[in-house]
């Protein structure tokens, strides 16, 4: 019989025998999952980098979204308040110092348009990821599903397509009473099914691929499924899609804020046009107080397009063979 080992034998297995060595093939297929999805975004934005019109709107963006974290250190809050001793004359050229003149009340357009861009870039960020979670969720669920599942959403998708959106935004708007987080819900709750007649004609292709098959045959469940295999591959499509829509929804707060319908109490860029459309700065002559916030507008809106054109551009694969 073996006497039992003493303490001075060493362990058969060391504590640690799991560990690779640096350098080492992977083995854990955590590790390769993250390896791999490392080098997919390496590639992405080594061929975005090649893209001038990619680049060029990420320039744009990038400097908006400074302006709108360091608003606090580029213009003062207390020149937003027309009772602020720092407000200079009421309509103003610009000057040096009112670069983009002043609006009826003494206050600078610079610094409305400066915190306009925080404002506007919110809701348009807020709006966004509302959108596509309720775009994604009925697109997956129409896409893989089908059946009635499929019916029902469609034809609550086409109910919402054929209303016009300007009209059903004012509505609700209108109901729901101006303010910060109406805007953001009424852009949001408007906007999502264009992103979910896209994402739903993926998942139908997706779905019958030989991979998908193999795991269903394998015993995989519906969750690990989608959340493995379709939902991974639908994901470019989903980000270039966001990107687009942000676009949209900016746009879409500068035009209900315009009408009247956003909130009084935050400026935004479509408040300060409405302001100055009210008080007639167009027919006056104060092209001051409607190109800055305007041209802002339009430029950011680029900005996203530009991001989002060129994202399909790469994340497509028939456009990527083209």
């Amino acid at each position: 019989m073996r006497p039992p080992p003493t303490s001075t034998e060493a362990p058969t297995t060391a504590p640690d025998a799991h560990i690779e060595p640096k350098g080492a093939p992977l083995t854990n297929p955590r590790a390769i999952a993250r390896a791999r999805r490392k080098a997919a975004l390496g590639r992405v934005w080594r061929e975005y980098r090649r893209n001038k019109m990619g680049m060029a709107g990420l320039i744009v963006l990038a400097i908006f979204v400074f302006v709108a974290i360091f608003a606090p250190l580029l213009a003062s809050a207390c020149g937003l308040d027309p009772t602020c001793p720092s407000t200079g004359p009421q309509l103003q050229p610009p000057t040096p110092k009112y670069p983009f003149g002043t609006d009826d009340l003494g206050r600078s357009v610079l610094t409305l348009t400066i915190w306009g861009t925080r404002i506007s870039m919110m809701v348009g960020l807020i709006a966004t990821m509302i959108t596509m979670v309720i775009g994604t969720a009925v697109g997956l669920t129409a896409g893989y599903y089908g059946a009635w599942r499929e019916t029902v959403l469609m034809r609550f998708t086409d109910w919402f397509l054929v209303i016009p959106f300007l009209p059903l935004a004012i509505v609700l708007a209108s109901l729901l009473g101006p303010s910060f987080y109406t805007i953001i819900f009424v852009i949001g709750i408007t906007s999502w099914p264009s992103s979910a007649r896209v994402i739903r004609a993926q998942v139908l292709s997706l779905k019958t691929r030989s991979y998908v098959e193999r795991a269903r045959a394998l015993g995989a469940s519906d969750w690990h499924l989608v959340t493995r295999h379709i939902l991974p591959n639908v994901g470019p499509l989903i980000f270039a899609n966001t990107v687009l829509i942000v676009a949209v929804a900016i746009l879409s707060e500068s035009t209900l804020s315009f009408l009247g319908l956003g909130d009084p109490l935050h400026t935004s860029w479509g408040t300060i046009l409405e302001n100055a459309f009210g008080a007639g700065a167009p027919f006056a002559g104060n092209w001051w107080w409607v190109v800055p916030p305007g041209l802002a507008i339009v430029l950011l809106v680029l900005s996203f397009t530009m991001i989002g054109y060129a994202l399909d551009d790469i994340l497509n694969p028939k456009l990527r063979a083209r």
